[in-house]
């Protein structure tokens, strides 16, 4: 029970980092072993995670908004929801985007933290029409994650 207490504000703490802009709070919260995945970079390990979470701060500035609720650990797993509002760079479009958060935790860091929202729906907001057309294709999702991996190797270079 107290283990599940902790977890549950590891988690909390993260967030609040995350909505301070606070990319190294983030980062800290993290295993040195940690895997992170979600529908746009995939997956990432160790290091990349807290590099792509600095990365997306920077590029979100002071118009990223988040919010987080419904934060449960139970027997080592959590979850959480999440909100985030921004303009996609790229394009000038707005994005409210609604995540749901899958965590697992070691020596009570982050050990793996899956994000699950509908790309679709992002790409939608994100893209406009060519993600409103495009959006549901394997040939977008596999564009877009090439794309946000070469930001971030660039990030961290």
């Amino acid at each position: 029970m107290r283990q599940d207490y902790a977890e549950r504000q590891l988690i909390a703490d993260f967030y609040k980092a995350f909505a301070a802009h606070d990319g190294a709070r983030m980062a800290a919260s993290y295993h040195p072993e940690a895997e992170f995945s979600d529908p746009v970079f995939g997956t990432l390990k160790g290091p990349e995670i807290g590099a792509m979470w600095q990365m997306l701060i920077a590029a979100g500035g002071q118009g990223l908004h988040i919010r987080y609720r419904d934060v449960e650990v139970r027997q080592g797993q959590g979850r959480a929801h999440w909100d985030a509002d921004y303009v996609f760079g790229a394009t000038g479009l707005p994005v409210h985007n609604q995540i749901d958060a899958e965590f697992s935790f070691k020596d009570g860091l982050i050990y793996r933290h899956h994000d699950r929202f509908d790309l679709h729906r992002w790409s939608s907001q994100a893209l406009g029409l060519p993600g409103l057309l495009f959006g549901h294709t394997p040939m977008l999702a596999n564009t877009l994650r090439t794309q946000a991996r070469a930001r971030l190797k660039e990030w961290t270079q």
